[in-house]
């Protein structure tokens, strides 16, 4: 009995450590090149979603109306945009692709939004007390935006037995806030095959 036991912990042992040493195999791409595994949203769908939406909205009247009216070139701040998909997409990496395509275009100023914005006012608050008054940052001086961007990603699996496809739908509005109209509405659609 206690041969056997021998005998199968060594092969146990032997199994788990030729399994452990099995090699793989990493390289460096570019960032920029596509690349699907799953089939799932990737970092591919989020540049290309972003930069043909913000060139769509910037090629619209909203802004030439605007920098017309008053004469200077609008302020837009990128607020929520809402994952409604049944996979986690991290919507942070969208809101930064959109925020990049914006300043990008040199046609809008960005402003910050969320948690970022309230970091940069805590760290105003910190410099009244604890820099000097030649380096500190005045209260009040803050650009407001003129237009907020907000959105939505959804989702359709539609899948039978080992073949699924996925169809994305992307929805952005942008809204004047002073007088809460929309004006522009974008939308981009993205539909994935995907066989195992």
């Amino acid at each position: 009995m206690k041969k056997a036991y021998l005998i199968i912990t060594t092969i146990v042992v032997t199994s788990i450590v030729f399994t452990s040493c099995k090699s793989r195999k990493v390289e460096r791409i570019d960032p920029t090149q596509q690349t699907d595994l799953s089939g799932r949203w990737n970092d591919t769908d989020s540049r290309l979603v972003s930069n043909e939406m913000i060139s769509d909205c910037m090629a619209k009247p909203w802004r030439t109306d605007f920098t017309t009216a008053k004469g200077k070139k609008p302020v837009v701040i990128v607020g929520t945009v809402r994952n409604k998909t049944t996979e986690h997409i991290e919507a942070e990496t969208f809101i930064k692709d959109i925020e990049k395509a914006y300043i990008n275009s040199g046609l809008v100023s960005v402003v910050q939004a969320g948690d970022a914005r309230k970091e940069l006012r805590d760290e105003r608050n910190d410099q009244q007390t604890f820099s000097s008054n030649d380096t500190k940052k005045k209260w009040g001086l803050e650009k407001g935006a003129d237009f907020m961007l907000n959105g939505v990603i959804t989702s359709i699996v539609d899948q039978y037995g080992k073949n699924k496809v996925v169809y994305y739908q992307i929805d952005l509005e942008l809204t004047n806030l002073e007088t809460n109209e929309k004006v522009w509405i974008g939308d981009k659609k993205i539909k994935k095959a995907i066989q195992n």
